[in-house]
């Protein structure tokens, strides 16, 4: 198949991209940045932005692909808050822009394969445990709102048969894939890792740091779509959660980057947040429709990794 992945070169795009090629995928990135921009080799690269409808209509008529793995987001939900419009504008409008770019050629072409990268984020926080696909979500930042919305989208477009689609609700990714660490300073392990390197002076935790929530290996997320790929039906949307299924408390995943780095961890500790206090990925879904296990998401191989790549 040729495959188009929309933000091709982010943490997550990276990590996808050599395996589509391994898997005998022609793969095409489309990218933000430069046009020269380092990538895998064999992996085509365009310019453009998922905001500007004319030009994405451009990509996607040349490329007629049979496949999309739409990654390309704005994801940072505090920062939502500040900024919903661009969140929105982003995940939804963008999301929509390049379901019109389908449309635009659906005549011409075979149904596309179309895979959406969601977040855990949608269910809010009104569930205890571990969260199954089923339950509503209740999104509590524009940033998890935006994401519901483009859920909708992809739904209601598969519904017409035009194409087939999965959404893959993502728990917190982590790890490295190529000597590449996330770098997201929303997230609790570079905050850990700016913390050791003096980049930072201190890690917050909030509370005694015993929320637990669930780590999932990039890889691992990288898998899950390449599955899905293979697995989406013409006319349906469906929805799996991508966790390890594993609860790790915030204190834990301090302690173990400290068992692998051997260096002690600044902490600061915050007056406690009104949110649950545990939250993991009902990942069985995945597990029986799609083959997937979440075979490298140990805690400590995870820090391992995305230690070495940070230091690299």
């Amino acid at each position: 198949m040729h495959v188009l992945v929309t933000g091709g070169l982010g943490y997550l795009g990276r990590a996808l991209t050599p395996g589509l090629l391994t898997a005998g995928h022609r793969v095409t990135v489309l990218t933000r940045g430069h046009p020269d921009a380092e990538r895998p080799a064999d992996v085509g690269l365009v310019q453009g932005d998922v905001r500007d409808r004319g030009r994405i209509r451009e990509i996607v008529a040349a490329g007629r692909f049979d496949a999309v793995c739409h990654l390309a987001a704005v994801s940072r939900g505090r920062d939502s808050f500040a900024d919903p419009l661009t969140y929105y504008d982003v995940n939804v409008a963008g999301t929509l822009n390049l379901l019109m770019a389908l449309d635009d050629i659906r005549e011409s072409v075979p149904p596309v394969r179309f895979v959406f990268a969601s977040t855990d984020k949608v269910y809010g926080s009104r569930h205890v445990g571990a969260l199954g696909e089923d339950v509503e979500p209740h999104p509590e930042s524009p940033y998890a709102a935006s994401k519901v919305g483009a859920e909708q989208l992809v739904a209601a477009y598969a519904a017409t048969g035009a194409i087939g689609a999965v959404t893959l609700r993502c728990f917190n990714i982590a790890g490295a894939a190529g000597g590449r660490a996330d770098t997201d300073t929303a997230r609790i392990i570079p905050n850990i890792f700016r913390a050791l390197t003096g980049e930072s002076p201190y890690v917050t935790l909030n509370g005694d740091g015993s929320a637990v929530r669930d780590f999932v290996h990039i890889l691992d997320v990288a898998a899950a779509i390449r599955l899905s790929l293979a697995a989406v039906r013409v006319g349906e949307h469906r929805v799996y959660n991508i966790g390890s299924g594993t609860a790790s408390s915030m204190a834990q995943v301090v302690a173990t980057a400290e068992a692998v780095t051997g260096l002690p961890v600044p902490v600061r500790k915050a007056p406690p947040k009104p949110e649950p206090q545990i939250l993991t990925a009902d990942n069985g879904r995945a597990v029986k429709e799609l083959g997937w296990l979440p075979e490298r998401s140990d805690l400590t191989e995870m820090i391992t990794e995305a230690w070495n790549a940070w230091n690299a």
